[in-house]
Parts: structure tokens; sequence; C-alpha cells
């Protein structure tokens, strides 16, 4: 690919898992993309909940947890850290909040450090992640050129989807053509 200078940044993008993707950690995966350039990609998977609540974990953020009100496995790396996204609604997402970083959009990465009744007015619904996706540079156009993942475009909702183990086909659903098709994947193909 010579001649090829500024790669196109991903960021705010959704990442579906293909059928193909063998990983088990991206099984049926939807990840959001927070930072994608040439050190490298960071994202957290969408649609992994745990059985851990927010509450026990983080108890000054839970009432501004959306449901479910547990804290998400955003993926393998680093799962003893947390990070939490939130969606900040209508026009106020045109100002910088305090203790708000814009991914994307309405979404952004929140400040756990930051007093929560600073951002209380201000957030839809937050979500909490332990852990992250990351990829080394290059490692995910590999990934993409092998056809392991979808790029899509991401929507607000996709980050506090109230039911996330349908979020996959969800997200597939609204796309056009063959895509949309893929949604109607079996998620045994040995079943078929």
């Amino acid at each position: 690919m010579a001649g090829m200078t500024e790669a196109v940044s991903l960021a705010g993008r959704l990442l579906v898992a293909t059928p193909a993707l063998t990983d088990p950690n991206f099984d049926r995966a939807v990840v959001l993309l927070l930072d994608h350039d040439e050190e490298g990609t960071l994202g957290v998977v969408l649609n992994r909940p745990t059985p851990v609540e927010v509450e026990s974990v983080l108890e000054c953020w839970a009432e501004l947890a959306g449901s479910p009100a547990v804290v998400f496995q955003g993926g393998p790396v680093a799962l003893d850290s947390a990070l939490a996204l939130a969606v900040v609604p209508g026009d106020q997402a045109v100002e910088e909040v305090l203790g708000w970083r814009r991914v994307h959009g309405a979404i952004g990465l929140v400040d756990l450090e930051a007093p929560p009744e600073l951002l209380a007015s201000e957030l839809g619904s937050l979500r909490v992640f332990a852990g992250y996706a990351g990829w080394g540079p290059g490692q995910l156009e590999d990934e993409l050129l092998e056809g392991s993942w979808y790029v899509v475009e991401s929507e607000p909702g996709d980050v506090s989807a109230p039911d996330p183990a349908r979020l996959w086909r969800a997200v597939l659903r609204r796309q056009r053509g063959e895509l949309a098709m893929v949604a109607t994947y079996p998620d045994d193909p040995s079943m078929n």
C-alpha cells in the first residue's frame, strides 16, 4: 500500500465479530473502538455483562449506571482496571463536560476519579467496564483483512443497550444488505 499516508481512524465505530472469528474472548462480540491510530487500537466489548454489581465496586457511581447496573467485561486486557462510558444527551454534547472526554458523537469516557455529582446532571447513562480490548500497530488491520470483523457505525444507544445479549444481532440487523442477513446466523452452525 505505498502512497497511503494517513490511515482512517476507526475510533467511535463498532467492530462486530463475524461468525468466522473463533477467539472465545470475542465470540459474537460488539466492540466500541475508543482509540485507533498508528500506535494501535483500544476498545471495549459492549455485550459482556458480568454478575458483579456496579454498586459493589464503584458505589458512588452506582445510581448513574444504566440497566443492567453491572460491570461489563470490556476485554481480556487489564481486567483489574475500570473504565466508564457515558452518553451525554442533547445539545450539551457540543460543549466539553468536566470529567467526560468525547470519543465519538455523544459517547464519551468518564473520569472515574471525578466526583459523580459533577457529572450527574449531564450524563444519560453510564456503563462501567473491567478491562479492555487492545491491538498492537497493524494487528487490527490484519484481522480486518482476514475477515474477523465487520466495521459499522455506532449509535449512542449501543453503549447502554438494556439487553446486551441481543446487541450482536441488533447491530447487524440495522445494517443494509448482506450484513443484515448475518444476524440470522445460528448460534451453533452444526445445528443448521
